[in-house]
């Protein structure tokens, strides 16, 4: 079965489909390789899958050992590398409101560091993970940093 159907729209976007669902992500060039930057660049989302699986898969170890991950956050930053250009380096920080035992806290850490796309993912790409325990996610005015392909 297609996982996902993707039509060129011009101007350097893109409209993916999932088929089993039907939701839609459109995609655009970043200001800084001749896009306009409206909307996630394809290596917007893969540094976002990164955090997107890691806290899925979090979540399942989380429901497994009844442990609460309620209102976690995260936040990804990408690095772009050049010669050849691509992505560098992806940072994730993980917030959790709440406090764990060293336990919990490892079973949390292990899951999302064995998440699929962090496995995927080549070892050139650096992957800087964080973990924030007992701390909610600062308020802080959310900016695009506009690299990407």
């Amino acid at each position: 079965m297609i996982t996902s159907h993707i039509r060129y729209l011009g101007e350097l976007r893109t409209l993916a489909r999932h088929q089993r669902s039907g939701e839609e992500i459109v995609t655009d060039a970043p200001p800084d390789n001749q896009g306009r930057g409206e909307a996630f660049s394809p290596t917007d989302l893969l540094a976002t899958a990164l955090g997107s699986c890691m806290l899925t898969i979090i979540g399942i170890a989380a429901r497994t050992h009844g442990i609460n991950i309620t209102d976690t956050e995260v936040d990804v930053v990408k690095h772009m590398a050049s010669n050849p250009r691509r992505v560098g380096k992806v940072e994730v920080d993980f917030f959790f409101p709440h406090e764990y035992t060293s336990r919990e806290k490892a079973i949390i850490e292990n899951a999302g560091r064995t998440c699929p796309v962090a496995l995927s993912l080549r070892p050139e790409l650096e992957q800087d993970i964080r973990f924030h325990f007992g701390l909610s996610k600062p308020e802080q005015q959310v900016e695009g940093n506009g690299n990407g392909a």
